[in-house]
């Protein structure tokens, strides 16, 4: 037996939810969040397909198996109770700026309509983070008037603050990076290449996603870069900046070494924590307005160069 989709490092978060579920009435609403990559839609996937039947042996209820009918029908996508709400893509192919107002007004309509199957009706919003204002706002009737026999995941990578409105109305599952030894785990129960391991850092999710050649490559090159840090030179610069424009996935693994390289050390320089503000700024402003790969490298550059002034 193989469960559908297994987890790993999350037993507590998971225990909490079955716990609530023994009890006579289970909350309406539940914020999943950390940081993204380490496996808070999966565990939200899980939960809901537990709720619909779904189950696993005695001691893992939340491992059902592969061939399980009720969760073939929601890993497929086609069980009617199911709404999941996340950015779509545009007419050029790519994903939206945000969540829309619609595209929640479209789920609280869901929520109206008694469960197809008489169990649940279930709404997943990946993320509420990337939710417009409009759609944040709309989503409130939702959560202060809850239908009956509705449940609402709402995942949070914590990108940007949400209405406190929101989080007082919800269940907070709060859910840390992995252990090296998790994340090991869940790197090979999803056939990732070893190299996957070298840029996850407790995220399996991001190390899978960034397992590419290039990204890997610039990984490697902001490295390089960092090593040398604050004596950097064109020497290292050059290439890294190269290296981190190839593509988008080469760009997020070289934003992400050195966003984390400075996150470090924010923790005790008041500079750096100043500079790694700056950066998550920057990174936003760049999706929204489109900005040049090769441009944003060379402004998370520049950062490092500011953080090498004395003051």
């Amino acid at each position: 037996m193989s469960a559908g989709w297994p987890l790993f490092g999350h037993e507590t978060a998971e225990r909490l939810f079955l716990e609530a579920h023994a009890q006579t009435r289970l909350h309406h609403a539940w914020l999943i969040e950390g940081p993204e990559g380490i496996g808070k839609a999966r565990l939200a996937s899980r939960l809901a397909a537990y709720l619909f039947g779904a189950r696993g042996p005695a001691d893992h209820p939340l491992d059902a198996d592969a061939s399980d009918p009720v969760w073939r029908a929601f890993s497929s996508g086609s069980h009617p109770d199911l709404r999941l709400v996340h950015r779509e893509l545009n007419d050029k192919g790519k994903l939206t700026q945000d969540i829309s107002v619609d595209q929640i007004r479209a789920l609280t309509d869901f929520f109206t309509m008694k469960p197809a199957l008489g169990g649940w009706r279930i709404g997943i919003v990946d993320a509420i983070d990337e939710t417009n204002k409009s759609g944040a706002n709309a989503l409130l009737k939702t959560l202060e008037e809850p239908p009956p026999r509705c449940v609402l995941f709402l995942i949070n990578h914590g990108s940007q603050p949400i209405l406190p409105t929101i989080r007082s109305r919800c269940r907070v599952l709060k859910l840390a990076p992995l252990s090296d030894a998790d994340c090991s785990k869940a790197l090979d129960a999803a056939g990732a290449p070893k190299e996957a391991a070298r840029i996850a850092r407790g995220r399996p999710g991001k190390g899978i996603r960034l397992s590419s050649p290039t990204a890997l490559a610039a990984a490697d090159a902001a490295r390089t870069l960092l090593r040398s840090a604050p004596g950097l030179s064109d020497k290292t610069v050059m290439p890294a900046l190269a290296a981190a424009a190839a593509d988008a996935a080469a760009m997020e693994a070289f934003q992400t070494e050195v966003m984390d390289w400075v996150a470090a050390r924010a923790e005790t320089d008041p500079a750096a924590a100043k500079l790694w503000l700056k950066q998550a700024r920057l990174t936003g402003d760049a999706e929204v307005l489109n900005m040049d790969a090769a441009q944003v490298a060379a402004k998370l550059v520049a950062g490092l160069y500011e953080l090498a002034q004395p003051v």
